[in-house]
């Protein structure tokens, strides 16, 4: 606790009413230490306030059975042993004894810590388990073997040359400047070590033998595999027009992009920005905090309105040009001369800086080298498992049967990427665990988040609850009149409680 910051609400030690309690919580104090104290059926726990992720107020979430959902970000935690369930949290949270003096409520002494499984150390297994992948759904896959009590074998393949980092910071909070990098990795080095994990960063993966259970490293050693997890992730698409190849010209998508982009912006005046996707305007929103000019240039109307509809379209792009971006929509870029670049309207914009963000192609090509059955994407079934005994799939490669769309879907969200590769690698295991999540993304935009739940590929209908111009709305979208998809700005429980009505209606 730093200096100038007291301690929040009454001391809990010394016992507390539950009529004091506000929405079944209330916030108090042990000595330095800021404490919630959550009601939920009969008992009452005492847990920290602010989640492991980004720390969001937990007194302001959504209490689901003995869990907390976060109002952010939608991590979930055990309110018994603080846990971490579900991502994109990863730590677990202090937990406090609690105990009923009369009518009263007294919080007790601070509950140690469970230490890390060592299960893989004093008890090996000749198993082995093999990820391709160092993104979400790898490292999580990885982590929760090691948590489930895997003793076996993990051999983490990764083609970048970071460990796995907390990917949407690399278009947030890092490259507005606003977060260092120390806050980028996942998981400290010796994590991996610790833990097990036979991390291989630079590594490629030229082929797949699901006959032999191998896998082939760019260099021509074979790795053999009982398990296998595809978890590559996506790649950026590439700009098909002249002057694309231009060192100035650059995508978004690993910290070595992101530091180029940062490095690049150091010495830029101008950027145009090309694609008004979600990675797009979170670009063109850092790139200004960096107080560089910018442009965007996209083929819509309207920026994310096939995603987020016309109304709330237009609410983005006037808050970007409230922020001094400038847009060129209903246009594209035709060619890039150095720093110039012509407009198929004919306009001309100088630039320093380009940077693309046009979308992005799933990385298939070892699914069918190896034979897997694909559609848009791998197809796999509700475990996760592809058509293929023991090979899964997880992330932005996978296509899944969605029983809240009821369609087979394939999503590029963080979220849903560290959900998946939780549930594959129980799988892995043989639990035979249906994955059933609901899709969760969250954007920034200088002060606004938008929060997303569910899924819409298309929809009928938008019904709007609030003020989208007053930043303060909820918006359901529908198709025949069921709503499929629930997008909100600061609505945050709502959100949260839009997540839990679509998972108790799954099907």
């Amino acid at each position: 606790m730093t200096e100038d910051k007291k301690p929040s609400g009454p001391d809990l030690t010394r016992g507390v009413s539950l009529t004091e309690f506000k929405d079944g919580k209330l916030l108090g104090h042990v000595g330095e230490e800021d404490v919630l104290l959550v009601q939920s059926g009969n008992e009452t726990f005492a847990i920290e306030p602010a989640c492991s992720h980004y720390h969001g107020p937990l007194a302001e979430g959504l209490v689901v059975g003995d869990t907390i959902r976060c109002p952010w970000h939608h991590a979930c935690f055990s309110l018994s042993t603080g846990e971490a369930s579900r991502p994109p949290a990863l730590n677990a949270l202090a937990v406090w004894d609690v105990a009923r003096d009369g009518d009263r409520i007294v919080v007790q002494r601070r509950r140690e810590a469970p230490k890390p499984s060592t299960a893989h150390r004093s008890a090996p297994t000749p198993e082995k388990f093999v990820i391709v992948g160092g993104g979400a759904a790898g490292f999580a896959a990885a982590e929760t073997l090691r948590r489930e009590g895997f003793a076996g074998a993990i051999t983490m393949l990764s083609n970048d040359g970071a460990m796995p980092v907390d990917r949407p910071n690399l278009s947030k909070d890092y490259l507005a400047g606003n977060a260092p990098e120390d806050w980028l990795p996942l998981r400290p080095e010796d994590y991996y070590r610790d833990a097990g994990i036979d991390l291989r960063l630079n590594t490629h993966v030229s082929a797949i033998d699901p006959k032999s259970r191998s896998v082939t490293l760019g260099n021509g050693d074979k790795l053999p595999f009982d398990r296998l997890l595809l978890a590559p992730g996506a790649e950026p698409a590439k700009l098909q027009i002249p002057g694309a190849d231009q060192p100035h010209v650059r995508t978004l998508r690993s910290v070595a992009d992101s530091r180029a982009i940062i490095a690049a912006a150091g010495s830029a005046k101008r950027a145009l920005v090309i694609g008004a996707s979600f990675i797009g305007l979170e670009v063109a929103a850092s790139l200004r905090a960096r107080k560089l000019e910018v442009h965007v240039v996209a083929p819509e109307e309207r920026p994310m309105q096939k995603v987020l509809g016309a109304e709330m379209g237009d609410f983005v792009r006037s808050l970007h040009e409230e922020n001094g971006v400038v847009f060129h929509l209903k246009d594209t870029v035709e060619k890039l001369e150095g720093t110039r670049a012509t407009l198929k309207s004919g306009a001309v914009i100088e630039a320093d800086l380009v940077v693309v963000g046009i979308g992005v192609k799933p990385r298939l090509a070892l699914a069918e080298q190896a034979g897997l059955v694909a559609d848009r994407g791998v197809s796999v079934s509700e475990y996760l498992e592809t058509s293929v005994a023991g090979i899964f799939a997880a992330g932005d490669i996978a296509r899944w049967p969605d029983p809240h769309s009821r369609q087979t879907i394939r999503v590029e969200h963080w979220v849903v990427a560290e959900r998946q590769g939780q549930t594959a690698a129980r799988n892995m295991l043989g639990r035979r665990e249906r994955f059933d999540a609901v899709p969760f993304f969250w954007s920034q935009h200088y002060d606004v988040p938008i929060n997303y739940v569910g899924h819409a590929e298309s929809f009928d209908d938008i019904a709007i609850d609030g003020s989208i111009s007053g930043k303060d709305c909820l918006l359901k979208y529908r198709r025949a009149g069921r709503v499929l998809a629930v997008a909100s700005i600061y609505r945050d429980l709502d959100n949260l409680k839009a997540e839990l009505e679509m998972e108790r209606s799954r099907g």
